[in-house]
């Protein structure tokens, strides 16, 4: 039996994810956010091309099954290299991100499993300056981002996908085998990106950073984010610390909150139901249903949220995106 098996990153800028002062480039027209990627991916290179993505890593890989064993296996794949478009006035420039060497041990292989682990990333195409410890003390260059993937196959042809590590910065979104999105990075940290991500403070330099990997919210969330964050009304942007308690079960309440980064945890009589990332809404609920919070949300990351009203949204999307959230009744 053969089993093949694929997974890919796309590393993207979304809106709000730039701090201080380097978001002024982005808030005048000079650079640009990204618009989210696909839910399904099936050309990088039509993506690529599009401009619809900064960096890429897709892994894929084959394994031979016989009578229950492992008996043989390869793998392919690339980093996939954007770029940067700058625009003033009619002008444009497109800066060519610099890719690094993809890294790719061997794999490791036993019995009944074999596990395939593919690092690719380079550096961003427009050099940024940067304080550093000697003369002249302020260095040009760009930081660099990078994911590191792996896949597991087991001998019985079952497969687990893996965000195993990532750059701070910017967003990661990772496919599945075919191809659909499947989890997202968790939380941005862009002032310890544009600080840090050099030399060994990478995979190239023996150091990798942890990713924070989160599950996929529904597609009608993905809708609604889309029409809270680029509708006519414009949310409030509110920062909360970890561990900091949002809404608290019982307490009156009607305002909806869009994660935009960072993980929240949702618990009911003081039992921990689920965790959410980027993306996920909430608080649909208490304006449904008379105005009380059915759950406590607290916050498990620091965490950036979108905080709106429900009458910025259809009231029979709110009602369809309710029917998903009542993990309550289904423990």
């Amino acid at each position: 039996m053969r089993t093949e098996a694929a997974i890919t990153s796309i590393s993207w800028i979304p809106s709000e994810a730039i701090a201080g002062a380097t978001k002024v480039p982005f808030e005048s027209g000079v650079a640009h956010y990204d618009p989210p990627p696909p839910d399904v991916i099936d050309d990088l290179e039509q993506l690529r091309n599009a401009d619809r993505f900064r960096f890429a890593n897709q892994l894929k890989v084959w394994v031979e099954i016989k009578n229950g064993r492992i008996v043989d296996y390869g793998q392919s794949g690339r980093g996939w290299i954007g770029s940067t478009t700058l625009q003033v006035g009619p002008k444009r420039a497109v800066f060519q991100a610099v890719p690094l060497t993809d890294i790719r041990p061997a794999p490791e292989v036993t019995d009944d499993k074999v596990v395939f682990v593919q690092t690719s990333g380079g550096r961003t195409g427009v050099p940024a300056p940067r304080r550093v410890r000697r003369p002249p003390f302020v260095q040009f260059r760009a930081p660099l981002a990078w994911t590191t993937v792996a896949l597991e196959v087991h001998a019985d042809g079952s497969v687990e996908h893996h965000l195993l590590g990532a750059s701070p910065f910017p967003r990661h979104w990772v496919y599945g085998t075919d191809g659909k999105l499947m989890k997202k990075s968790g939380l941005i940290d862009f002032s310890a990106w544009y600080r840090n991500a050099f030399g060994k403070h990478s995979p190239w330099g023996d150091q990798d950073s942890p990713a924070l990997a989160t599950e996929v919210e529904s597609a009608l969330e993905r809708q609604l984010s889309l029409e809270l964050m680029h509708g006519g009304a414009k949310p409030k942007i509110r920062e909360f610390a970890a561990g900091s308690v949002i809404t608290e079960q019982g307490e009156p309440g009607r305002e909806l909150f869009l994660v935009l980064d960072g993980v929240v945890r949702v618990e009911v009589d003081g039992d921990r139901l689920a965790e959410y990332g980027p993306g996920s809404l909430h608080g649909e609920r208490a304006f449904l249903e008379g105005g009380t919070r059915t759950s406590s949300v607290r916050a498990v990351t620091r965490c950036k949220l979108a905080m709106a009203s429900p009458q910025d949204l259809d009231r029979g999307h709110l009602e369809r995106l309710s029917t998903g959230h009542r993990r309550e009744e289904q423990t």
